[in-house]
């Protein structure tokens, strides 16, 4: 069989284990994106007040959710390793090390209950919505602890290559999630009606419920029961502590650099006015619902690539690479231009004031590239991961997105220093170049890497 068809058949094989792998990872990321939306309608529909305390909370914790999940996220590169070499006892430990340090985490996030009156004094929270994001955010928070076993266990199964437990839990997730939010934002039965604050009780148990079912399964699923994750604790090793924190804390603050940079221009945006901020806010709502995809490609990246370098396939990790930005370039290009040739509709869906519309319609063009350079740049950051250089992800994307991305985009949006002063459009413009740069950033750090290995 000559080279080319040999060449041809692994990329193919490629395809279909990345797809076979991030499906049931896209089903569970709507999943979820569908959990923030219920909770954001539910308070709504109940009063103003009560859906801008949950906008508001969520901005409060999702932060310490991000990081919590960015060094669970270490686990996936670390057990496909040890997966691709049979070292099943290896895997139980580096599981309950990972699980533990995320307990850990999880239990001092409660301790941030007595801080909440300094916290929310700080993001400027008013008097008449204090009490119900306190609330709220008192619930989130002692539900930290079974958040970060769930994310631990999730991102083990996930490096084992099992991915639908993820899916099917996220789901149960939802199913539990609309109920509850039903009987504790608005009251049925005994339960009084809580407002907002009802919808962090609900999150609570949906956490709890998940976290539960992912420990039942990950002790008596067939496929877990060879590694006896819960049969006897292992010692704790300070190694093994430090594997999982070197890996973990840089893609933990890799997340951050992300989700700040976004949070920051909305707080930049607002003294523009609410048709600005109106305008970046669908915009960025409807890329963020396109990324699913690319997403769910790049996390079936990192879990193939660790598997792959683990196993010493390094050229396998490079048709893995190759085939995962293809696929994710291909589809980012159709999702682009229906983008563009359907702005006006997009916008519509959202609003009906007319300024709005009009300024939205060209972030959503401006969206398009956002969703291409999004797609590539996402695959190369989880093939980092899953090549272990997670270092190297952290300062690349802070150069990227902060030394780069953010102040262009400011000088383009708020100042007449190089154009005339662009609003919304001009950050947009500074958020691609910074997705742009990191891209190629990412994509030569994995070049360099490539160059030193051995092809197998």
């Amino acid at each position: 069989m000559s080279s080319f068809n040999v060449e041809f058949i692994l990329r193919i094989t490629q395809f279909k284990s990345l797809i076979t792998l991030a499906w049931p990872l896209y089903i569970a990321l709507l999943t979820q994106m569908l959990m923030g939306v219920a909770d954001t309608v539910m308070a709504g529909r109940y009063g103003t007040v009560d859906m801008a305390a949950v906008a508001i909370g969520a901005s409060v914790i999702n932060p310490i959710m991000f990081f919590i999940q960015g060094i669970a996220m270490a686990l996936v590169p670390l057990v496909a390793s040890l997966q691709s070499q049979k070292k099943h006892t290896d895997i139980k430990q580096i599981i309950q090390h990972g699980v533990f340090i995320l307990f850990v985490l999880g239990i001092c996030s409660i301790g941030l209950i007595e801080l909440l009156p300094f916290i929310l004094h700080v993001f400027g929270v008013t008097q008449d919505i204090y009490p119900i994001v306190h609330e709220y955010l008192y619930y989130l928070l002692l539900s930290m602890p079974a958040f970060a076993v769930y994310q631990g266990l999730r991102q083990s199964c996930e490096g084992l290559s099992i991915t639908r437990p993820s899916m099917i839990i996220m789901v149960l997730g939802l199913i539990v999630n609309i109920p509850a939010n039903a009987v504790f934002i608005y009251g049925i039965g005994p339960f009084p009606e809580m407002g907002g604050a009802g919808c962090g009780l609900a999150t609570m148990i949906v956490w709890i419920t998940m976290c539960i079912a992912t420990m039942l399964y990950s002790h008596y699923a067939t496929k877990m029961q060879v590694f006896g994750i819960f049969t006897s604790l292992t010692t704790m090793r300070f190694s093994l502590l430090k594997t999982v924190l070197v890996l973990g804390i840089p893609i933990a603050f890799t997340l951050l650099t992300e989700v700040t940079l976004f949070a920051i221009i909305a707080l930049l945006l607002a003294p523009l006015g609410a048709i600005q901020v109106a305008a970046h806010q669908i915009a960025l709502n409807f890329s963020s619902l396109v990324f699913m995809f690319p997403l769910s490609i790049g996390m079936a990246t990192a879990i193939r690539v660790g598997y792959e370098y683990g196993a010493g396939e390094y050229r396998r990790c490079q048709h893995t690479i190759q085939a995962a930005t293809i696929l994710t370039t291909c589809v980012s290009i159709i999702t682009a231009t229906l983008t563009i040739t359907l702005a006006n509709a997009i916008a519509n869906l959202y609003t009906s004031e007319m300024p709005v519309v009009e300024l939205a319609i060209s972030v959503l063009f401006l969206g398009a590239l956002f969703q291409i350079s999004d797609a590539i740049g996402v695959v190369s950051a989880n093939a980092l991961r899953g090549y272990k250089d997670t270092n190297w992800l952290f300062i690349l994307s802070l150069i990227s997105y902060w030394v780069l991305g953010l102040p262009i985009g400011y000088i383009l949006a708020l100042t007449d220093n190089w154009v005339p002063a662009m609003g919304v459009q001009g950050f947009w413009i500074g958020i691609i170049v910074g997705l742009t740069v990191g891209a190629i950033a990412f994509f030569t750090r994995i070049y360099l890497l490539q160059q030193k290995l051995k092809p197998v």
